[in-house]
């Protein structure tokens, strides 16, 4: 197909047909009390096995769909970052710390040892593993609580302030994994001696993109919210934020960081005054008409060929991700909630969606050798299988020991 009028129509055709499953799979999703976002990376994998039997995704198309994807990764971190409160997760660190701690040094290392030692996998896919297998997707397992009303418990606020540092931790650990790459890939004698300048060089750009947003958040926020207040139109004011979040998302990836991180420390940036933005609908439907593509991505990127290999290695690899997390989480929240607390939260943190599928995504972009086809679709299963175990297993734990909502 090299008529640019058809490949056009077929652009527009594919996008239009992705919004309508999108609204599809969200509505029975959520008559089954299953995640959405398992259904659009199957989505994903359905288009490729179509397209390997029926050739119709040219390079034209799937840069189509990658532009799509990379809106909906500035959309979904922006959003992540936005409902972060640093100050409130600052006060709350104390509480969380232990718990947030001990998950990540666990499920890493769990990660880790399963993927390098059992399972034969290179050093640097298995460190992307690790890092991926850090991240938690609390808003599978949030949809559990809301249903059982302990979202407001001690508990529940406390699983929401862990999920959110484990997330933010997820994306530090990524950007500093993905700068050290290429020493790793390199294998040369200095090996330390290089690796100690390149986190260097990348604690110098790292910093300079921080004070960038800090001069941005101190001096200019609060100029850009009055202006924002003068525009009469809603949407108007959120194409503003949306406008300056993609700037920020941009000059991140301009210094070598991925959209990801800018679009984080954006969201970041106006979380200081939210109601700015969460107020606004023009926010939330643009976050529900990109963000599917990025999961519908992820099942694109696929290689039928790695399927067989893959699903084996999602296998087990799924089984460390589970019992990272329950122990990992399960056993320091136990110190602080008791048996039936620590077993909640530990299960609350089994999924794996947006960013640890952010983190493989991103190592993908680098190439075979940080993320080879056959671990990308073992993650897609990893992903797949602990966004529909944990609702599972949470609905009964939580009509067995019922969490009480907080005084206020």
């Amino acid at each position: 197909m090299n008529d640019p009028t058809q490949v056009d129509a077929l652009m527009v055709m594919l996008v239009g047909a992705g919004v309508l499953a999108a609204v599809g799979i969200n509505a029975l999703s959520g008559r089954a009390g299953l995640p959405a976002v398992a259904g659009f990376m199957l989505l994903g994998i359905l288009l490729r096995l179509v397209d390997s039997r029926w050739t119709f995704l040219n390079d034209q198309v799937l840069v189509a769909f990658r532009f799509m994807a990379n809106l909906g990764v500035v959309a979904l971190l922006f959003k992540i970052g936005l409902e972060s409160h640093p100050r409130a997760l600052l006060a709350k660190l104390p509480s969380a710390s232990l718990i947030w701690i001990g998950g990540v040094i666990l499920s890493a290392a769990t990660g880790f040892f399963t993927a390098f030692h059992l399972l034969d996998i290179a050093l640097v896919p298995a460190l992307v593993i690790a890092t991926a297998f850090t991240a938690t997707s609390v808003g599978v397992s949030v949809a559990a609580w809301e249903e059982s009303n302990a979202l407001k418990s001690d508990n529940g606020e406390l699983l929401v302030d862990v999920a959110e540092l484990d997330d933010l931790s997820g994306i530090a650990l990524m950007a500093l994994l993905f700068a050290l790459v290429p020493v790793l890939l390199g294998g040369q004698g200095e090996l330390w001696p290089t690796l100690t300048n390149t986190a260097g060089l990348f604690a110098l750009k790292f910093a300079l993109f921080v004070l960038v947003c800090l001069l941005f958040a101190t001096y200019g926020e609060h100029r850009l919210t009055r202006l924002m207040a003068g525009l009469r139109r809603p949407p108007e004011r959120m194409l503003l934020v949306i406008g300056v979040g993609f700037l920020i998302a941009a000059f991140a990836g301009s210094l070598g960081f991925s959209l990801a991180i800018g679009a984080l420390f954006a969201g970041l940036i106006f979380s200081g005054d939210p109601e700015a933005v969460k107020t606004e609908k023009s926010f939330q439907d643009l976050y529900a008409f990109v963000t599917p593509f990025f999961f519908i991505s992820i099942g694109l990127h696929i290689d039928p060929a790695a399927m067989a290999t893959g699903l084996g290695i999602g296998l087990v690899l799924m089984v460390a991700a589970v019992a990272g997390k329950i122990i990992g989480h399960g056993f320091p929240a136990l110190l602080i909630s008791g048996g039936s607390g620590g077993l909640l939260i530990g299960v609350s943190m089994i999924p794996r969606a947006e960013i640890a599928m952010v983190i493989m995504h991103q190592g993908q972009q680098l190439g075979p050798q940080v993320v080879p086809a056959a671990i990308y679709t073992a993650m897609v299963v990893v992903s797949i299988g602990t966004c529909l175990l944990a609702p599972l297993l949470l609905t009964p734990l939580l009509k067995r020991w019922p969490q009480r909502e907080c005084a206020e």
